[in-house]
């Protein structure tokens, strides 16, 4: 479960028929399926979580919290989740499980002082001989990067890998690192010493993929991004949604950029189940764990509206928004972590896509900015919300001749300074990278038009 090689489920069903009265491997099971964020495995996994709640008299205390934790997880209540699992490590630091599983749904929900202190709390605790140990300081490296402390996160993480090599997510984050420090040559050099210990058999393996393909963008070699695509982020690479999100994610990159990707995103939008639905929000809700549901996470229906733009699908993405919409106002929506961040995030994000795809980008803008100030909250990695500003930056430098009646609109050269004040912004953080100068002639070449 930590270095996501194979999956643990064989292994948990062997532990399940050894010893049929033994609660954690169906309470494993059931965190295992929910942390894949997929609405389509609720229903299995409840049913784990359940038969672990029969059995749970006789566990100890410790697993008794895993299943009150992960029957939070179930019902949408991420924070408090991970608010059991807190009070957890506090005696019982080496407990891995509340680690590792705590620090996924930190992601999930953009809780990013968590991602660095809760490791950093526990792994003191653990002796650098543990095998379980390197793992651990690979989840601090993750957690000092999105904390923006790049140099000790690239320590920890080559730290961690120096322990044992097999671990992704300490290639991860030294990746993250290099990414967020616009060293792109440096992060092409360093998937690529690592590859062998994480292209094949391992689950991480197409995120990483994504990772060498910003990297290619970062360059703008445009050819070498769309074969990393045809490659490893399409077809049967794509097993679920946080997969998809990453393909959705880089074929919007490229269109950004003014490369064709219908077709592929036609492909993506076909074998992805979140968009194969036709019930209501109602019915989503009363159906919980048959239907892959929209609504049921903000960041993977943004990344399905992507794909649904990309393919050229508009009627099909603007019902989606109105899917996700419609599910926001249910009562029994209010407890769950998704219901502010899609109010507040999801839903502006995903109109203002709408807006820019209808060409009006005055319109994208005032929708999409607002929501960037808060967009930590709709989860993912500082890489992934990176998409937000380079959608600005595209909408900053369109025509946007079109107007959406009855709305208040900023003017064209606003649009523009908003566009070169983003960049000053990015230049701030990381040198001006091919990518990063793409932009400023886009940009500047529209602003001069409008002057």
């Amino acid at each position: 479960m930590m270095s996501f090689y194979d999956t643990p489920l064989a292994d948990l069903d062997a532990a399940i028929a050894a010893d049929p009265g033994w609660a954690l491997p169906h309470t494993m099971k059931a965190g295992f399926l929910l942390s894949l964020t997929e609405p389509a495995l609720l229903a299995e996994a409840a049913a784990h979580l359940g038969h672990a709640r029969t059995l749970s008299a006789q566990a100890p205390e410790r697993e008794r919290v895993h299943i009150q934790a992960l029957q939070c997880v179930l019902e949408g209540r991420w924070g408090r989740a991970c608010n059991a699992w807190d009070a957890l490590l506090v005696d019982h630091p080496r407990d891995a499980l509340a680690l590792q599983w705590a620090q996924l749904w930190d992601f999930y929900r953009g809780d990013l002082p968590a991602l660095r202190q809760r490791p950093a709390r526990a792994l003191p605790e653990w002796d650098e001989h543990d095998p379980l140990q390197p793992f651990v300081l690979g989840l601090l490296a993750f957690g000092l990067e999105e904390n923006n402390l790049y140099p000790q996160a690239e320590e920890a993480g080559r730290r961690a890998l120096a322990a044992n090599p097999r671990m992704p997510w300490a290639v991860h984050a030294v990746t993250h690192v290099m990414e967020m420090q616009g060293r792109f040559e440096d992060g092409a050099a360093w998937l690529r010493q690592t590859q062998p210990h994480w292209a094949e058999g391992n689950g991480f393996s197409t995120h990483l993929w994504w990772h060498k393909a910003l990297f290619r963008l970062e360059s703008l070699d445009i050819a070498g991004a769309l074969r990393l695509v045809d490659s490893h982020l399409s077809g049967d690479a794509l097993q679920i949604s946080l997969q998809r999100v990453d393909a959705a994610s880089l074929l919007w990159r490229l269109q950004l950029l003014g490369e064709d990707t219908a077709r592929r995103c036609a492909a993506l939008v076909a074998g992805w189940p979140l968009l194969q639905d036709t019930c209501t929000p109602a019915e989503d809700t009363a159906a919980v764990g048959t239907v892959a549901q929209a609504g049921y996470y903000a960041f993977n229906d943004v990344h399905a509206v992507l794909a649904l733009l990309g393919a050229g699908e508009h009627q099909r993405a603007e019902a989606h928004v109105a899917r996700c919409a419609a599910r926001a106002l249910l009562p029994e929506e209010a407890l769950r972590t998704n219901h502010a961040m899609a109010r507040e995030v999801g839903l502006p994000l995903m109109r203002g896509l709408l807006a820019l795809a209808r060409g009006d980008a005055d319109a994208a803008v005032e929708l999409i900015y607002p929501a960037r100030a808060q967009a930590q909250r709709l989860g993912g990695s500082h890489a992934q919300r990176d998409l937000i500003d380079q959608t600005l930056l595209a909408a900053a430098a369109a025509e946007g001749l079109r107007h959406t009646p009855g709305r208040r609109r900023c003017s064209g050269p606003q649009r523009h300074a908003l566009g070169r004040a983003l960049l000053n912004e990015r230049l701030l953080a990381k040198p001006a990278t091919p990518l990063t100068r793409h932009w400023f002639e886009a940009v500047g070449r529209r602003e001069a038009a409008s002057a």
